[in-house]
């Protein structure tokens, strides 16, 4: 049971050591992933992640920092998948489910895939749909609730909101993903018994999301989708937020690897 940091930075230029967000959960044998920024699948192969066991994909909005790696990373499961030799290895008839607010978003991934090598046929189930408030997947004790969140404004009437935060409870563990966000009190109605908070600092004060986070029920405090401040002085940034919070805070680096079972 552990998540892995595949990239860690906001929406900005290229950053050394930093690919835009993305992160993964390994458990029972299945990868289910969150965001998926430039790089991700590159970044995940490389630190052995099994992309072959990839179950399901969630975005929480369609900006390019969260999907800009979403067609790469489909196309390296289809590459993987006709590579593999061992029958019991390859996911012929399985199902990976893809989870985006904004379907036009995934027909124009869709179009980048099939003018690519191939037509990007495959011969397993790629299910894409949108979601709403409230559980969207459920996979044994692997769970996850959706929120939305201010982060895109508030949609005309008869529109669908296009920004999300996530719960997702594992075996009794409790993970809020804010996703990008307006104001850090709209995690609130996820946070009842948070294990981890992982929460961005692209558009907050570390100061701001630590002071409210030390007043909620989060034990444990994680920052990713790294703005300006953080980029320029991880170590001051950091101090601040210890300071303010306690112990229990960590800033997210690429690569970074937490035993989940241990929160």
């Amino acid at each position: 049971m552990h998540l892995t940091f595949l990239g860690t930075c906001a929406g900005t230029e290229p950053m050394p050591d930093r690919k835009h967000t993305s992160f993964a959960i390994e458990y029972n044998g299945k990868v289910y992933w969150f965001d998926a920024g430039a790089g991700c699948s590159y970044t995940a192969h490389l630190l052995g992640i099994d992309l072959l066991s990839v179950r399901a994909i969630f975005i929480s909005h369609t900006h390019m920092d969260h999907v800009g790696g979403l067609a790469n990373l489909l196309w390296d499961i289809r590459k993987l998948n006709g590579r593999e030799k061992d029958p019991a290895r390859r996911i012929s008839d399985r199902r990976i489910d893809l989870f985006i607010p904004d379907l036009q978003v995934w027909q124009g991934v869709r179009q980048v895939l099939h003018g690519t090598e191939g037509q990007f046929a495959i011969d397993f189930d790629l299910a894409a749909t949108d979601y709403a408030d409230g559980a969207i997947f459920g996979d044994g004790d692997f769970q996850v609730r959706a929120l939305h969140n201010r982060h895109l404004g508030v949609p005309a009437t008869g529109e669908a909101w296009k920004s999300y935060s996530f719960g997702i409870e594992i075996a009794g563990k409790r993970i809020v993903f804010s996703g990008d966000i307006k104001d850090v009190a709209e995690l609130e109605p996820l946070l009842q018994d948070c294990d981890l908070l992982l929460v961005e600092t692209g558009h907050h004060k570390v100061e701001d999301l630590c002071t409210y986070a030390r007043e909620q029920p989060v034990k444990r405090l994680g920052f990713l989708h790294h703005g300006r401040a953080i980029l320029a002085d991880p170590a001051g940034q950091e101090r601040k937020a210890r300071h303010i919070f306690g112990d229990d805070v960590f800033l997210a680096a690429d690569g970074m690897r937490i035993d989940l079972s241990t929160l």
